[in-house]
């Protein structure tokens, strides 16, 4: 009996603290809006600064990494194959799916080291701390923007015309920005109070590139076991979400799994990075300053 009343008080005051983070993030960000959309732009230039062409190495350091992909993959390892079996090019193919991966690559790597690379500004009371991690976010979706508009100006081009499915790009990418920026909200504070745990983000993220369908089509692969596995990846369900508006022409809740499990594993993750972030942010914001 006390065992179930502990659990539910555990339980109530898990909630509370989450209710009282939501509360304090949209409190620091009121006033600032106009700050976190100047410090992503400043954000963005800082980090190319001195370079001739300056924020456009943005551009074109993800436009290069697409070309040696597809170089290995399609004039290497498929042989000069340029197909894949549904008669959509292969440079097109993992074009589209290397889209969101720049975003959600960077908005981790870099969101997670936000912390600790402003702690200028953790000192300042009247800047708050759950802006640092919204404008650095911001900075690599202007980023994810322009990107977008090139790739698909190319596609367009290539026989893939506008259609009302690419309506979609609506739903998925301002959900993917808020999903990553949940998921900074618990990996930048947890950085900054450990270097071996940016190192790990680090370590990790240079293998997850490779298992998360960027180069290959997860609903193809042949091993169910895989295959589902891959469903609890969301830049899995990213890249094949894009892949859905933008050349399958499908609708997000179309595709290989029936009932959709795709949509309901990714909406259960969203609210949990959500409800984790929110909890960790709250948890440790006021040692911050201390730590650093």
């Amino acid at each position: 009996m006390n065992g179930s009343t502990t659990g539910k008080e555990k339980n109530g005051l898990f909630k509370n603290k989450v209710w009282d983070a939501m509360a304090a993030i949209q409190r620091e960000h009121r006033g600032f809006g106009k700050q976190v959309f100047m410090l992503a732009k400043n954000d963005l230039i800082k980090t190319y600064k001195g370079a001739v062409i300056g924020p456009f190495w943005a551009v074109m350091k993800p436009l290069f990494q697409l070309f040696v992909y597809w170089f290995a993959f399609s004039v290497g390892l498929r042989g000069g194959a340029d197909r894949l079996e549904h008669g959509i090019g292969f440079f097109v193919f993992i074009m589209v799916g290397f889209l969101p991966w720049t975003f959600m690559s960077e908005a981790i790597s870099k969101g997670s080291k936000c912390i600790r690379n402003n702690k200028q500004f953790v000192n300042k009371i009247s800047f708050p701390v759950s802006a640092i991690m919204t404008y650095t976010t911001l900075s690599k979706f202007y980023v994810q923007l322009f990107l977008f508009s090139l790739v698909y100006f190319y596609i367009s081009l290539t026989g893939f015309t506008p259609s009302i499915y690419n309506l979609q790009m609506l739903m998925y990418m301002p959900m993917m920005f808020f999903f990553f920026l949940a998921m900074v909200w618990s990996l930048a504070p947890m950085s900054a109070f450990s270097k071996d745990f940016e190192s790990l983000i680090n370590t990790i993220m240079s293998g997850l590139f490779w298992l998360s369908g960027v180069c290959f089509d997860s609903y193809t692969i042949d091993n169910d076991v895989i295959r589902y596995i891959l469903l609890f990846n969301p830049m899995t369900y990213f890249c094949n979400g894009y892949r859905k508006a933008l050349l399958y022409h499908q609708w997000y809740f179309e595709g290989f799994y029936r009932p959709d499990y795709e949509n309901l594993i990714f909406v259960a993750e969203f609210v949990l990075v959500v409800l984790l972030g929110f909890f960790n942010y709250n948890r440790l914001k006021k040692r911050l300053p201390d730590v650093l």
